[in-house]
């Protein structure tokens, strides 16, 4: 489920309308000028997420040489975490009791309920002689070691040893409790296949910020990737492509000869393995299963599937063009990826796959998809016309409504709830259904008014495979989401009924995510501004507070040896025209603290070179512009080199 190919029309059409594009209307932005010489100083206490309460007294707590950790019997998979996370940086001994042994760190389950904690929350108090941690349930005390861990210094994120460190923790008070119950990550790994270790990593990521689910894309045009006992073309033959190397979505059609060797899936023991290893670090899994639309995996499978003649040719996709997004949605499919709804193979196919998939997942909730099905096939199919006429059905919203609403079925039947995109909502689904409101907060406002669980994950604000900088630098997608976009995400929005909001999530789609690198690249920092919106009360949200922390995390990121975009530190482009007809470049950056420093001549500038205070006339005969930004003496983010003939493009004729 994802918009990409509408990269094939719109992606780099700058106009008059760029900078509302990039989000430049938003207050946060700042053209950059010479009043930007402040340098903010670091933040003592930089918890992400932000905590409900923190209180900070004298002195430091600071780790002995041999570490206790007295907690209950039953929180041994959180001390054995807490443990690893120690001992590797620290190299300390470290030894455990489940008794009233006195313990440098001390996890207490709480034996009288504190209401205000609820199931999650937790209280933190570090004090010079001792660490303790309370909480009603072991997923509070999990996230009270989460924080506790930000408190160290950031060399506790080492992966080896670290020589001569002085481990201090600084004495504290923290309540701290989530705003709301779902706080999801989805991870594509249907159009690029990420290992199961990857997948435990990025688990290992999100645990840190507190999320605790995640949504695994499992299923689409270019792979289906989990076994189904008694349906094994599923993953021999819709569980691999043709590696492919480019821009995807205008990828060559993939030759008869070329390996379909690019993919993978996993096992139904795989699936076992990853739900326990989030089940430890208290992180449920929801699969996805996409149908009708972006099936096109299950069609090469099982052609038979499909409404459409001539299926039993169809092959898994490779990243080449199938649908024509020219008219917006839904698109012209040029070849069919649904399903058919009029076929009854279609649905003993999916009651034997939500069988099997209900069984694995212990997760309440099935996510079915719904979103983004073309109808220009169905709508030459008899099979379809004689399935509306048999059931009353007068257009396409009705056709995959009526499709819907059987899937749904199947779903309960098993003892699970359906979720699906806020397409779903177009046929009149049942209120037994839960919405991901995605194309905007609008359709998840209006489903929780009509009492469906929602969560909100609007792609204008939380899908973190679009671009988060200025696109000559970032990898091309179709639209832009900056992190000061990110940061506004509330997901609870006004004129929602809150009572039926389950909560939010940022989805990463993964069409032009090739590897884990690239994927941690895109999740963070914005994974950092979901965590704090989902998580921290809305009033305790502060724009320049958190980039302060983010800056920080970027440091603890560094040792840790997990990628993020510096892409917060860098500007973004405006052209236009003096009334002369002059080319006019301006510069504008999220956040404050910058200096960007430039040069015309084809040299590299440094901060000796002239500094920008206001927008720029191009000279005549310039072919480029380079930038780099500083704080105070050091260059942050990249040197940015742009051609004028693309600032040119971007300021439109005269």
């Amino acid at each position: 489920m994802h918009k990409f190919v509408i990269f094939i029309c719109c992606i780099l059409t700058y106009s008059t309308t760029y900078s509302q594009q990039m989000g430049l209307g938003n207050a946060n932005f700042n053209s950059v000028d010479s009043s930007s010489k402040f340098i903010a100083k670091a933040p003592e206490f930089a918890i992400i997420p932000e905590p409900v309460s923190l209180v900070q007294a004298d002195g430091h707590f600071t780790l002995p040489e041999q570490i206790i950790i007295q907690a209950p019997a039953d929180s041994k998979n959180i001390v054995d975490y807490l443990k690893t996370r120690l001992t590797v940086p620290t190299g300390k001994y470290i030894s455990e009791s489940s008794g009233n042994t006195p313990g440098s760190i001390k996890l207490i389950l709480n034996t009288h309920e504190n209401r205000q904690l609820g199931d999650e929350g937790y209280q933190l108090s570090v004090t010079p002689q001792h660490i303790v941690i309370k909480a009603n349930k072991n997923a509070g005390l999990f996230y009270g070691v989460q924080t506790l861990l930000q408190l160290f210094p950031k060399e506790i994120e080492s992966k080896e040893e670290v020589a001569d460190k002085k481990w201090t923790v600084p004495a504290v008070e923290i309540t701290d409790y989530p705003r709301v119950a779902w706080r999801g990550l989805m991870f594509d790994v249907a159009r690029h296949f990420f290992t199961k270790a990857e997948v435990k990593q990025y688990i290992d990521g999100m645990v840190r910020y507190k999320f605790n689910i995640l949504h695994l894309h499992l299923t689409d045009d270019e792979g289906w990737r989990i076994e189904i006992k008694g349906l094994p073309k599923l993953t021999e033959v819709g569980a691999w492509n043709v590696k492919k190397t480019g821009n995807f979505g205008s990828f060559s059609p993939a030759g008869p000869d070329e390996p379909r060797t690019n993919g993978g899936f996993y096992t139904q023991d795989d699936i076992r393995e990853l739900i326990s290893y989030a089940k430890e670090r208290f992180v449920e899994i929801m699969p996805e299963i996409d149908v009708p639309g972006h099936s096109l995996a299950i069609i090469a499978s099982y052609p038979e599937l499909s409404c459409t003649p001539g299926a039993e040719n169809y092959r898994v996709r490779s990243g080449e063009r199938i649908m024509d997004w020219s008219r917006g949605a839904p698109p012209i499919a040029l070849v069919d990826n649904t399903l058919c709804p009029a076929n009854e193979k279609v649905y003993s196919f999916l009651d034997t796959v939500i069988t099997q998939v209900a069984a694995l997942f212990p997760f309440p909730y099935i996510h079915m998809g719904g979103d983004e099905a073309p109808i220009n096939f169905w709508q030459k199919s008899d099979a379809v016309k004689a399935l509306m006429q048999k059931e009353g059905l007068k257009d396409m919203h009705q056709v995959q409504g009526y499709f819907e609403k059987r899937v749904q079925q199947i779903v309960e039947s098993k003892g699970k709830k359906f979720m699906g995109w806020d397409e779903v909502l177009n046929g009149n689904i049942p209120p037994s259904a839960a919405i991901m409101s995605w194309r905007n907060a609008s359709y998840g406002i209006g489903a929780s008014r009509n009492k469906h669980e929602v969560v909100m994950s609007p792609q204008d604000f939380v899908y973190l495979d679009l671009m988060q900088g200025d696109p000559i630098v970032e990898p091309k997608v179709y639209s832009s989401v900056l992190l000061s976009k990110t940061y506004q995400f509330d997901p609870v929005p006004a004129g929602a009924d809150p009572k039926y909001i389950l909560g939010g999530q940022g989805n990463l789609w993964t069409e032009q995510v090739y590897n884990m690198r690239h994927a941690e690249y895109m999740t963070w920092p914005r994974g950092l501004a979901v965590a704090e919106s989902v998580w921290s009360p809305k009033a305790k949200k502060n724009w320049s507070n958190f980039i302060a922390k983010t800056e920080q995390h970027f440091k603890r990121m560094d040792i840790g040896e997990t990628k993020y975009a510096t892409s917060v530190f860098e500007p973004v482009f405006k052209s236009n025209r003096t009334p002369d007809g002059q080319l006019m470049v301006e510069l504008q950056t999220e956040i404050d603290g910058l200096d960007l420093f430039y040069s015309f001549d084809n040299s590299y500038p440094d901060h000796f070179y002239p500094r920008y205070t206001e927008k720029l006339v191009v000279p005549k005969d310039a072919v480029q512009l380079r930038v780099i930004s500083y704080k105070g003496k050091q260059p942050v983010g990249r040197m940015i080199t742009i051609s004028t003939d693309e600032l040119n493009k971007r300021a439109g004729k005269k």
